[in-house]
C-alpha cells in the first residue's frame, strides 16, 4: 500500500486535471457545448436509450438532461422514437448526423492529446490510459446515492479541528 504523501500528491494532480478538461472544452465547435458532448458520446458508447437512462448516465438532473437532449435533437444529431414498451417513454438514437459529429469531436480530442503528448512514447500513453482505467474501476459507480463511509472521514469526526470538503490544489 502506498504511504499517505503519495495518496495526497496524487489528490493533487488529479485535481490539477481541470486544467486538462478545460483544454478539451475549448475545442468543442460552439454548437456543441460539454454536455451535448456528453450526450453525443454517451449514446454513442452505450447505444439507445431512455431519458431516464441518459440522466443517470451523465449524474444529473432530469430537467438538465432534458434541455441537453433539445440541444442535440434541434440541431438533428439525435432523435426521439417511441418507445415500444411504453408509449409515453422515448428512446433517443443518434442520428447519421450524430455519429458524424461524435466523430468530429473524437478526431478533435485525440489530435488535441496528440500534439501535447507528442513527446510521451506510446508505451507511457498506453501506461497513463491503462492506469486511468484502474482507477475509475476502483471508484466503481459515482453516481451510487450511498457510499462506505471513509476512514479518514471517520477519524476526522473524532478529530477536534473541523473538516473541510475543498480538495487540495
Amino acid at each position: 500500500m502506498a504511504e499517505r504523501a503519495q495518496y495526497e500528491e496524487l489528490a493533487r494532480q488529479l485535481s490539477a486535471i481541470g486544467a486538462v478538461k478545460r483544454e478539451l472544452s475549448r475545442i468543442l465547435p460552439h454548437d456543441c457545448p460539454a454536455g451535448s458532448a456528453a450526450v453525443l458520446t454517451l449514446l454513442g458508447r452505450h447505444g439507445d436509450m431512455r431519458m431516464s437512462k441518459l440522466a443517470e448516465l451523465l449524474a444529473v438532473d432530469m430537467s438538465v438532461t432534458s434541455r441537453h437532449v433539445a440541444h442535440v435533437a434541434d440541431r438533428g444529431w439525435i432523435e426521439r422514437l417511441p418507445d415500444p414498451a411504453d408509449r409515453r417513454s422515448r428512446i433517443l438514437r443518434l442520428t447519421g448526423a450524430g455519429h458524424a459529429r461524435l466523430d468530429e469531436l473524437s478526431r478533435s480530442s485525440s489530435q488535441l492529446f496528440a500534439d501535447r503528448l507528442s513527446d510521451w512514447t506510446d508505451h507511457e500513453v498506453g501506461l497513463l490510459s491503462h492506469l486511468m482505467g484502474r482507477l475509475r474501476e476502483s471508484f466503481g459507480d459515482c453516481r451510487a446515492t450511498q457510499r462506505p463511509p471513509c476512514p479518514v472521514e471517520a477519524e476526522a469526526v473524532h478529530a477536534t479541528e473541523p473538516t473541510t470538503t475543498r480538495t487540495p490544489a
